[in-house]
């Protein structure tokens, strides 16, 4: 009884006064729900401005005073000030019966739309708030390659839909579930709608996983063209800056339907692998004289080597009576051979090389573009413009190397075997 008599004088703040003015009722009413409305407007603004600041500058001297970065991310994303607008809005929801007290069809209307913006204000601190976890997380050493972006947006589609949901069952006069049960007949509907993004979740998930993917990795992607490093992970796509600066996009789904190369395995290794062949031309490859022999122990790194082979090949010539009138008798030394070897403790020498994992330098089928000598090795330095230095200086030698062993290099010219 004693909060309707105070509630009624509100009710009609000016009311009376306006009537013994002479004004009409209907304009009295009128005018009188009109000041109440600015009035409850002018001290929800006071209040929100009022509530912001305090919370601001509580969150900015907690901040001060902890060493976690998390409340400064908090202030970053706008948390307080989103959190600030929630009392006003309670206070606009009580107060509206009152202004409206005589005109309940815009009371019905005004209610719903502060009913309305609550859930959106809702959304917006839901936002703010996982912006902020996903920020903080990022600043993690464990979580820093991770597809944070993925599960942020799952979670915002989920509570989208729920808001979208409830505005519709408020706008209807639907109760929720009930209007959640009738959506759910529609629910092929949905799925087609939304199947880019239901494969891109599962995508995410198993990208996640089998830890498929991270931030920061190289990877090649030839379906999409892509050949760079991942730079975001998303729930419905991939973006690789490649080394030409441009950006390819790749749908996450892609990651596991297509297949693509990661080169994390080589970034976390010891070496980059060099791969890479010498063509000569096979007629050049012949048996070594003696006096080809003591011509190529002048080279050092294969002195030694020379000298203990010839030592070993005469002694079982020798035993076993070969002819070396000819020399494919018995056992020989070939420039083929010696060059390899040559190249082979090149390789074991070279400061750039990975000395802990394989070195080897084979000989590859011939075809028909010449007799591939193929060095495979480790560079110790894997950044690229590096790699292809070491690569490059490792050829040049092998290149000029060639001639000192009467050999070769294979080349081709107007579709004919250079002579």
């Amino acid at each position: 009884m004693n909060s309707t008599l105070n509630i009624i004088p509100i009710k009609h703040l000016l009311y009376d006064y306006l009537i013994e003015f002479g004004l009409s009722e209907s304009t009295a009413k009128y005018l009188n729900m009109l000041g109440l409305f600015i009035t409850l407007l002018l001290v929800a603004f006071i209040i929100d401005f009022i509530i912001k600041k305090i919370l601001i500058n509580a969150f900015n001297v907690f901040a001060v005073k902890t060493k976690s970065k998390f409340d400064n991310i908090l202030i970053k994303n706008k948390v307080p000030r989103n959190i600030a607008h929630i009392i006003p809005l309670i206070i606009a929801l009580e107060f509206i019966p009152i202004v409206f007290t005589d005109f309940s069809y815009l009371e019905n209307i005004i209610e719903k739309s502060l009913q309305i913006f609550g859930i959106i204000l809702t959304l917006w601190i839901v936002r703010s708030i996982l912006h902020s976890v996903k920020d903080y997380l990022k600043t993690l050493p464990r979580f820093k390659d991770k597809p944070i972006d993925s599960y942020i947006q799952v979670i915002m589609i989920f509570a989208w839909m729920v808001g979208v949901f409830s505005i519709f069952a408020i706008i209807s006069g639907i109760s929720f579930w009930k209007f959640v049960t009738t959506i759910g007949a529609a629910s092929a509907i949905i799925i087609l709608v939304f199947k880019d993004t239901i494969l891109g979740f599962v995508a995410s998930i198993q990208v996640t996983v089998n830890d498929m993917v991270r931030i920061g990795d190289w990877i090649t992607f030839e379906k999409y063209g892509a050949d760079g490093d991942v730079t975001e992970i998303n729930l419905s796509t991939v973006k690789v800056q490649n080394f030409d600066m441009t950006i390819t996009t790749i749908p996450t789904y892609a990651l596991i339907s297509d297949s693509f190369k990661n080169w994390r395995g080589m970034s976390d290794s010891g070496g980059r692998r060099i791969k890479r062949s010498i063509l000569l031309k096979a007629t050049s490859v012949h048996y070594l004289t003696d006096e080809d022999v003591e011509k190529m122990k002048k080279i050092n790194l294969i002195s030694d080597y020379l000298k203990d082979k010839k030592q070993d090949i005469d002694t079982y010539n020798t035993d076993h009576n070969m002819d070396k009138s000819v020399l494919i008798n018995g056992r020989n030394l070939t420039n083929l051979g010696v060059f390899r070897k040559y190249i082979q403790s090149y390789i074991e020498n070279h400061s750039a090389i990975n000395k802990d994992m394989t070195i080897m330098t084979r000989q590859l089928e011939p075809t028909a573009q010449g007799l591939p000598l193929e060095i495979y090795a480790f560079s110790s330095d894997k950044r690229w413009a590096n790699y292809e230095y070491i690569i490059s200086d490792i050829f040049d030698h092998s290149l000029a190397a060639v001639p000192y062993f009467d050999l070769e290099i294979f080349e081709l010219t107007n579709g004919f075997v250079a002579d």
